[in-house]
């Protein structure tokens, strides 16, 4: 690390056992642990986290989200979402990711904080819910309202490299209150000119590679889900992908 410069923390997605393992291995700060990343990110099972915790020392976030859509959720929902915090609490999560919005486009702060408060003592992060809300700088309050450690933005826009204009808007607002982590699109080859633009201090990244299926028998006429030709391949986190954008980082 350049002498005086300030690690920037890197936060690292993962769906498996070995992603997680590549990530801690490749230098990354802590891990998302989520599933269905097609979906975006819902809950992990009980056995996945589980054995990732025993796999790696990082801090580990888990994703609580029960289903894949949007992020209002009835009652039943909430309530599955509450089991889950409770189930990851006792699996040894260090952290946990979640958001609910109203059917207004708006942070649901009385849920919101509800769970909050259940996660205690354990960092909460409002995901990316958030960037699915009506206006950013309002939410953002809502958010710090609820209690929720920091808030994971593209900035409202794909990328977070085209949301970087209102991701150091919403860093100037929260003031230190409340940590802005930017995520979506960020690769070793604009990481250091994203964090200087928006002078934030953590980073959120998925890092996937695709890999093809070992099997050497396939049956390409079935589709076991509504993406055809997913079930001969999978996405990886490779440890020297988490190596080059934390050095990326680190350069002058």
């Amino acid at each position: 690390m350049t002498p005086g410069k300030a690690r920037i923390a890197v936060e690292v997605c993962v769906d498996s056992v070995a992603s997680a393992i590549a990530a801690e291995r490749g230098g990354a700060s802590r891990i998302e642990l989520c599933s269905g990343l097609i979906e975006g990110g819902i809950t992990p099972s009980a056995g996945l986290i589980e054995t990732t915790r025993k796999s790696v020392s990082l801090p580990m976030h888990v994703m609580i989200r029960p289903r894949g859509g949007d992020f209002c959720y009835d009652a039943e929902e909430f309530q599955t979402m509450q089991r889950d915090i409770a189930l990851a609490k006792q699996l040894g999560a260090n952290g946990l990711v979640f958001g609910i919005l109203t059917v207004a486009g708006e942070v649901d702060v009385e849920h919101t904080r509800a769970l909050v408060d259940m996660s205690r003592p354990l960092a909460v992060t409002f995901h990316r819910a958030f960037d699915m809300t009506a206006d950013l700088f309002r939410a953002l309050q809502a958010v710090r309202a609820a209690g929720a450690d920091r808030v994971l933005t593209s900035g409202g826009e794909p990328t977070a490299l085209q949301g970087r204009r209102v991701i150091a808007q919403l860093v100037r607002q929260a003031a230190g209150a409340i940590t802005i982590m930017p995520g979506s699109g960020i690769k070793p080859e604009n990481a250091q000119s994203l964090v200087a633009d928006t002078a934030v201090h953590e980073i959120h990244v998925g890092m996937r590679t695709v890999v093809s299926s070992a099997m050497q028998h396939q049956n390409l006429r079935v589709a076991m889900g509504s993406t055809e030709g997913r079930e001969y391949q999978r996405s990886v986190v490779r440890e020297e992908d988490v190596r080059r954008l934390c050095e990326a980082l680190t350069q002058p």
